[in-house]
């Protein structure tokens, strides 16, 4: 099996976190965000959604991180995407809920637009308005996440066994990191992202990314 996916982008490191983690072996290929190489024809036949990750299984090719790591626990019997009916409703419902709701707002309209110059909004006023519009959101989603969806006593997201929800929701919640954001308002995240960023794999998946967020060093960020 083949992976299309770029380092910094936040959505391949779910599928590289799982497959590294879960011994799920793959081929990767890199597609150079940088460079633009997505907007190309080439890869636009791949994936007209121009965006990383894919996988390809064959000549089957799946879009959607959330999509891929469940084909892919599923393929493997991996214990991290539970048979049982409930447990995996309730790891459905946790990577809908940071898909829907953390990832809008914190990723994109907290987060990429203040690193990432093709996600700065028009003009001083509308980029003012959004951060703090997300800020606000954000800090709502993540009293939740700490008090009521982790709380103080589950290890994990869905209880004390990893699942894909953790792989999911931990990249999401690692790029406060680039912000300089160490989660000290949210010590039930800080303790699950302890959890997390302990796996073998977790240093060697983030390493291009946590190059990236050093050179950001010094900046000044709206956080949350």
């Amino acid at each position: 099996m083949k992976l299309y996916f770029h380092p910094a982008s936040t959505t391949s490191r779910v599928v590289q976190m799982f497959a590294v983690d879960q011994g799920v072996a793959l081929d990767h290929q890199v597609v150079d965000l940088f460079t633009g190489e997505h907007l190309q024809p080439h890869f636009a036949g791949i994936n007209p959604n121009c965006l990383v990750p894919v996988l390809e299984d064959g000549d089957f090719r799946l879009t959607e991180c959330s999509a891929i790591v469940k084909y892919l626990a599923d393929k493997a019997g991996s214990p991290a995407y539970p048979k049982d009916l409930q447990a995996r409703a309730r790891v459905n419902e946790m990577m809908d809920w940071f898909n829907a709701n953390i990832y809008k707002d914190l990723g994109y309209g907290l987060i990429y637009p203040q690193v990432f110059p093709n996600h700065k909004r028009p003009g001083d006023a509308v980029q003012a308005g959004t951060l703090a519009w997300a800020r606000d959101k954000s800090r709502g989603w993540l009293k939740t996440l700490d008090a009521h969806l982790i709380g103080p006593d589950k290890a994990f997201l869905c209880g004390n066994s990893i699942t894909l929800a953790d792989y999911l929701g931990a990249e999401m919640i690692a790029l406060l990191g680039m912000i300089g954001d160490d989660l000290a308002a949210y010590p039930n995240i800080r303790r699950w992202m302890g959890h997390m960023q302990a796996l073998p794999g977790w240093a060697p998946v983030h390493e291009v990314i946590n190059g990236f967020a050093g050179s950001l060093k010094g900046q000044t960020f709206v956080t949350a």
